[in-house]
């Protein structure tokens, strides 16, 4: 039989080799397929008992690859910030830190990743819009009774954060619809406290200070593991409905507090001023008071001077002090003294013209005439001329009278 005829092995007689067998039939391998199957899932294989054994190791293998997924699937990894709350079949059993963990899969163990670091916001009164920063009030959290019986609406904006994971999963069963209970019943408590002008003006920093600590007394002592960070007062308004006439109190009150400035800016101006005043006047009284004192004492030693010298010759001295009193009081007067009994005659003179035209009257006229001094209008003393010939009248009447 020739290498390529039907039947043959199909050996080729010139290259000495045989060749490679053809692809296994499809119906065999389906077949053994189905002894394996058959063997794995408790039959007997054809073959006899070494299929078997051969059905146990695979499905060992199966068995052990599958508790191996399993067990991978119980590696978890928390962020930096948050904590993993590890529960086994819903009770708590540990929280873990940031990193890489293992816990039982499940359905055993579960595990809740929370956030501690997350900034969370809560409105209460109002609902923001978005992009367009619109406020849409919400009337029944926002309306509240004051103290003096008003309704204002207040819009309030509180930030919290998560500090307990434990008692926020497992303490309280719905811990935002809580917290946001808890923040209208402080917020109402507070609110009825105090008046609405207080609230409206001076009051508002001091108001969210008093809700914030309301607020997180009372989630303290309902344990829900919420730490309140910061209350923002947004809004404080009355209704629409007397928005108008509150707007007129306000601009009135403002008008009080800025006359009310206004005063307390000129009295801060005044009251240096009269400050300084008074103490001027101090000042000049004591300057006053040692002029007076030193000029009462310059008098009482002229005095004493005079005294001495009148003792000494007392008729010499007191017309020496008539004269000088006569020229002091003469000398201040429009009159004119005229020696009647030494005169020849009287002539009349136009006093008042020659004392305009000429204040004083040369010794000559005044000799001749018998006038003994002619005063000046303007208050100043008689010239030394004058005081002069007076000198020498007072001596020939002296000696006359001694004579």
């Amino acid at each position: 039989m020739s290498w390529n005829e039907p039947g043959s092995n199909k050996k080729d007689p010139w290259s000495g080799r045989e060749q490679p067998p053809g692809p296994p039939d499809l119906d065999e391998v389906l077949k053994g397929l189905q002894d394996k199957l058959r063997s794995l899932f408790g039959g007997r294989a054809p073959g006899g008992s070494g299929g078997g054994q051969a059905a146990g190791q695979l499905a060992a293998l199966v068995a052990a690859i599958v508790l191996g997924l399993w067990m991978l699937t119980g590696i978890y990894l928390v962020d930096e910030g948050s904590r993993g709350v590890v529960t086994r079949f819903g009770a708590y059993v540990d929280t873990t830190q940031p990193g890489l963990h293992w816990h039982i899969p499940g359905p055993i163990e579960k595990v809740e990743i929370v956030n501690m670091e997350q900034q969370r916001f809560v409105e209460v009164g109002y609902r923001s819009g978005g992009r367009q920063q619109s406020l849409a009030s919400v009337p029944k959290e926002a309306m509240m009774l004051t103290q003096d019986e008003n309704i204002i609406d207040i819009r309030l904006a509180v930030q919290y954060q998560i500090k307990d994971p434990q008692q926020y999963l497992f303490n309280v069963a719905d811990p935002d619809p809580t917290l946001k209970q808890v923040i209208e019943s402080a917020q109402r408590a507070v609110i009825g406290k105090n008046t609405m002008d207080f609230v409206l003006t001076e009051g508002r920093s001091n108001i969210a200070d008093e809700i914030k600590r309301e607020i997180q007394e009372t989630l303290d002592e309902y344990r829900t593991g919420i730490r309140v960070s910061n209350v923002n007062l947004v809004d404080a308004q009355p209704p629409d409905e007397v928005q108008n006439a509150f707007e007129d109190a306000i601009k009135a009150r403002e008008d009080e507090q800025r006359l009310k400035n206004e005063a307390e800016a000129y009295a801060n101006e005044v009251v240096p001023k009269a400050r300084g005043t008074a103490a001027r006047l101090m000042e000049e009284s004591e300057a006053y008071k040692q002029k007076a004192i030193a000029r009462a004492r310059g008098e009482s030693s002229r005095f004493l001077q005079l005294l001495a010298e009148y003792e000494k010759a007392p008729d010499v001295t007191r017309e020496r002090m008539y004269l000088d009193a006569m020229q002091e009081v003469l000398g201040q007067t429009g009159a004119m003294v005229v020696d009647v009994q030494n005169a020849s005659n009287l002539l009349y003179l136009p006093v008042d013209k020659l004392q305009r035209s000429h204040p004083v009257v040369a010794p000559e006229t005044a000799v001749d005439s018998g006038v003994t001094a002619v005063p000046d209008l303007t208050g100043n003393q008689p010239s030394k001329s004058a005081r002069a010939s007076s000198a020498r009248g007072r001596e020939s009447r002296g000696n006359n009278s001694h004579e």
